[in-house]
């Protein structure tokens, strides 16, 4: 497992496995979002299964799986969401940690700026800057 800290409550990640949980909690996360979409990976990876691990160590799991290429607004807006309701520090998985990057970054558009929101994830290897007119239109709503 390779946390990536991008504030000091928001973190991403590429695929974890449930065993990964324990050490996510005891990180110090209360909040899990899943953002891959089931049809990527096998089964016993499945929303249900990450789910039901999540909460029984008593973490709070959200589910908002954002398909490579075809990220939409609500996406954006349930992970701002998530971030809102959460108790404490949330991480945010997908297959590279990419997708949970954009999605922070267009849910914070408007709140940091630009260059902020391109260069955070970039520490990580994560390439915003495609992005940066979107996440600017964004901030200007």
């Amino acid at each position: 497992m390779d946390i990536r800290p991008l504030t000091d409550d928001y973190a991403v990640s590429p695929q974890i496995d449930p065993s990964d949980l324990a050490a996510i909690k005891a990180a110090g996360y209360t909040t899990v979002i899943d953002n891959r979409p089931d049809a990527e990976i096998p089964p016993h990876l499945h929303t249900p299964v990450m789910q039901a691990a999540a909460e029984a160590l008593g973490l709070t799991f959200v589910a908002n799986p954002v398909i490579g290429g075809a990220l939409t607004m609500a996406n954006v807006e349930a992970q701002a969401q998530a971030r809102a309701e959460a108790k404490g520090p949330v991480f945010a998985y997908c297959a590279s940690g990419n997708r949970s990057s954009i999605v922070w970054a267009l849910s914070e558009a408007g709140n940091r700026p630009v260059d902020e929101l391109i260069a955070t994830p970039a520490r990580f290897g994560y390439n915003l800057e495609p992005l940066r007119g979107q996440i600017a239109a964004l901030a200007e709503r």
